[in-house]
């Protein structure tokens, strides 16, 4: 049986988390494992879900209310042990200085090009997928 990677999928609009869904796929790239999607709609969810489950790399929508993606992704890094990488998705290319002050890993701006959310969620697997140093 093939690994599979865990990712977390964090927006109030069901649409935007079919979007990253079906943009990624279920293998955003050949070397990385095949892919697993939990969807969240609410920061209470996500943050069950990552006190519950391993989760490889978590992708938040900036544009998410009342809870943005940015806010949460801060949220994330300051609070949760090992918190996995985050894809930010944000709603214009001038947002990304935000995204430098949430801490995102990466960024993907909307509408999501299937193109560049694929290699980017392929990368933060990959980065994932090596050991942390000094473990």
């Amino acid at each position: 049986m093939q690994p599979t990677a865990t990712v977390l999928v964090y927006s109030d609009d069901a649409r935007t988390r079919e979007q990253v869904r079906l943009a990624a796929g279920r293998r955003p790239a050949a070397d990385v494992p095949q892919v697993e999607y939990l969807e969240c709609a609410t920061l209470p969810a996500v943050l069950r879900t990552l006190e519950e489950r391993r989760v490889d790399v978590c992708v938040l929508d900036g544009e998410t209310a009342p809870a943005g993606g940015m806010g949460v992704c801060r949220q994330l890094k300051d609070e949760v042990f090992r918190c996995p990488p985050v894809l930010l998705l944000i709603g214009r290319p001038q947002d990304a200085w935000l995204a430098t002050w949430s801490r995102a890993d990466a960024v993907v701006t909307h509408p999501v090009d299937p193109v560049a959310l694929s290699a980017s969620l392929a990368g933060l697997l990959r980065a994932a997928d090596r050991p942390a140093v000094g473990a």
